[in-house]
């Protein structure tokens, strides 16, 4: 039987029935994340949502904020993360990196990570510096930035 051919949603392809086990990939990325329960994530570019649901399973009363400047792509994470959602473990958001800002109350992130997202991996450079003062701003000074294999930075060593 020949697998059904899936969605495209961004850079992201969504596999038709697919199941809410992550990749190799995304579940090793997410295990070597220094993960503790109560920590606030922000995960940039969370396409269909599946790291954010891994992140929101390991954080127990923490929660995630995923974003993605894919409405489609926010939508199929939607429909994918309702237990996570309902739970108050995660909220996703439409909005692009180099727009994101924290909302009115919202306190700083402990930690934020991105896996091949654009405006962070040196393809979109004009994109990529004003994330960099976006993320300076959303995260705590001792907060952690994690971008594809690259080592940690801390947030108030993110230069602007």
């Amino acid at each position: 039987m020949q697998p059904k051919m899936g969605k495209r949603c961004g850079s992201t392809t969504i596999a038709a029935g697919m199941n809410s086990r992550p990749s190799d990939r995304i579940a090793n990325y997410v295990a070597d994340l220094p993960l503790d329960p109560g920590l606030r994530v922000l995960e940039i570019g969370c396409g269909p949502g599946v790291a954010a649901r891994e992140v929101a399973r390991r954080i127990g009363d923490g929660k995630v904020v995923a974003i993605d400047r894919s409405a489609k792509a926010i939508g199929i994470a939607t429909q994918s993360s309702a237990t996570e959602i309902e739970a108050g473990r995660l909220e996703l958001r439409t909005v692009a990196i180099e727009h994101f800002a924290l909302e009115d109350g919202e306190e700083p992130f402990d930690l934020a990570f991105a896996m091949r997202v654009g405006a962070l991996d040196g393809r979109h450079p004009a994109a990529g510096k004003l994330a960099m003062v976006r993320l300076k701003a959303a995260l705590k000074p001792d907060g952690l930035l994690f971008i594809d294999d690259r080592e940690p930075i801390k947030g108030r060593e993110i230069r602007t």
